[in-house]
């Protein structure tokens, strides 16, 4: 007998065979609609579904009817019980509410800052990204209240002391080396040449660098092996500048699509790019096309809260291509400033991934076709040579415009911004040297070098 059975008198409970004919069939119904159903996920998924599972499915619904049912008539024969017990949980709800209300204001907004805060830890995907995503918004704070002046300056001193692991790793070796020798010479150029492959220069790059430098001190006629850092410098300099604009700007109206794989630094990343933008003035939106990460989509809107801009989303592993879609056409309807789309990064599969990206570049290119469209991809600088080796997979399957380098603060492994550079060819737009807002800096070819040598 069906739920709505009862609803109608008491004549359907009363007549045993109608209900039987009712019940008999309910579960003929429940047996067709789930059969219905399988049928259209053999028809999509090409897969077929067996029968075990068929009648477990229907089990378990027609199981659930009866205890729906057997409530329902509880509740018709026997209404005063079921008053009694309507009211009994109306008293308990008003009691917990009651007691809330009568917690201290502060007490609440530390347990409201507690559960942001470890629900961040659970979606973050490794302890760095936590540590940046817990202290951005205070780190970010302090620097925003700065003078201008003083932050000028400060620029320069973080960037140094973000680089200070590589710069020990590159030049500290570089000193070593020119302290061992009186001349300039082959073994001098042989010690060097170990040194910055040490470095994360990788091999490519160094004999780039080595050839170079053998050249100038026989066309300077250089003799004196201190020469050698000032010259390292130049050439240096000269990789990370050569094709490079003098300055790189976001024009109105831009759409960024965000690539990398998980556990870079990623969706950390874009909040802070969006706090950037938004403190330059520039209206900003986020969009959650990762939908296939475990928590991406939260962890994406804790960003957006942070950083007072709006989040597009859908549900998770829904289409990423339909999410672009909804949030271009909010930010087009909205003129909003600068779109960033979180993108999945998976590279186990990189025709899936390039389909998707072709996809979601086609939905903008339709919908959006004024827009200024960059892809960023984000590597996490700790990784070294890996770092390199995505961003060639990368660059195989995505029309990269800029790289991201994080963490740069942590690591001695800096030289792979030269190496990724001189490899690739891809510009630099920013780089990670700490754990603030403020941190995430535009990169600036000659001071990069000139943090990494100057004493």
């Amino acid at each position: 007998m069906g739920f709505f059975d009862f609803l109608k008198g008491a004549e359907y409970r009363n007549k045993e065979e109608d209900v039987k004919t009712e019940e008999t069939n309910a579960e003929e119904s429940v047996e067709q609609i789930v059969h219905e159903v399988a049928d259209e996920i053999e028809e999509e998924t090409n897969e077929p579904v067996s029968d075990e599972v068929v009648s477990e499915v229907v089990e378990n619904v027609t199981q659930i009817e009866n205890e729906i049912n057997d409530d329902v008539t509880e509740h018709v024969n026997n209404p005063e019980a079921f008053e009694e017990e309507e009211s009994e949980e109306i008293e308990e709800e008003t009691s917990e509410e009651a007691t809330e209300e009568e917690q201290p204001e502060e007490a609440n907004e530390e347990e409201v800052e507690e559960a942001e805060t470890e629900e961040t830890v659970e979606e973050t995907e490794n302890e760095e990204e936590e540590t940046e995503e817990s202290d951005t918004e205070e780190n970010g704070v302090v620097e925003d209240e700065q003078p201008e002046e003083e932050h000028k300056l400060g620029f320069f001193a973080r960037l140094k002391l973000g680089l200070e692991k590589t710069k020990k790793n590159i030049f500290g070796g570089i000193e070593s080396v020119l302290g061992g020798f009186t001349k300039i010479d082959d073994d001098l150029f042989d010690e060097l040449e170990e040194a910055l492959i040490m470095a994360d220069l990788g091999v490519d790059t160094t004999l780039k660098v080595i050839e170079n430098l053998k050249k100038r001190v026989k066309k300077e006629h250089a003799e004196d092996p201190a020469l050698i850092t000032g010259m390292l410098q130049d050439e240096i300099a000269e990789i990370l500048v050569e094709g490079a604009e003098e300055e790189f700007k976001i024009v109105p109206p831009t759409v960024i699509l965000v690539i990398g794989v998980n556990g870079v630094g990623k969706t950390t990343t874009i909040g802070k790019l969006a706090a950037n933008y938004k403190a330059e003035g520039k209206s900003v939106m986020l969009a959650a096309a990762d939908t296939f990460r475990a928590a991406a989509i939260d962890q994406l809107k804790i960003w957006g809260e942070r950083s007072g801009v709006d989040v597009i989303c859908h549900e998770e592993n829904s289409d990423p291509a339909a999410v672009v879609f909804d949030a271009v056409n909010a930010a087009k309807n909205r003129k909003t400033d600068v779109l960033i789309c979180d993108t999945a990064g998976r590279l186990h599969n990189k025709k899936n991934l390039m389909d998707e990206l072709k996809k979601i570049a086609r939905v903008i290119g339709r919908e959006y076709p004024e827009a200024n469209t960059e892809v960023f991809l984000v590597l996490d600088a700790t990784t070294g040579q890996n770092a390199l080796q995505q961003a060639k997979l990368f660059n195989e399957v995505a029309d990269i415009t800029g790289l991201i380098l994080t963490k740069l603060d942590g690591t001695a492994k800096g030289g792979i911004v030269i190496a990724i550079k001189n490899e690739l060819n891809i510009p630099v737009r920013y780089i990670g040297v700490g754990e603030g807002i403020a941190d995430l800096q535009e990169f600036n070819p000659s001071e990069f070098a000139k943090a990494l040598f100057e004493k």
